[in-house]
């Protein structure tokens, strides 16, 4: 019966470090998306910007 109390014991241990795993992958995913998000966000203003005063280009001019 010993046998089983190890294994099962063994089997919690991996699940709790894939758990972990799992956490710190999320967390670096919602990090990822934070500066992507920053980055589209100050690409959107530098957009914004151009187009108010006039650089924008052909765009608008068909």
């Amino acid at each position: 019966m010993s046998g089983f109390n190890l294994v099962g014991g063994f089997l919690s241990l991996i699940l709790v470090f894939l758990y972990i795993g799992a956490i710190a992958v999320s967390i670096y995913c919602v990090v990822l998306f934070i500066k992507l998000a920053r980055r589209g966000i100050k690409a959107l203003d530098i957009y914004l910007d151009e187009k108010s005063r006039g650089h924008g280009g052909n765009w608008g001019n068909h």
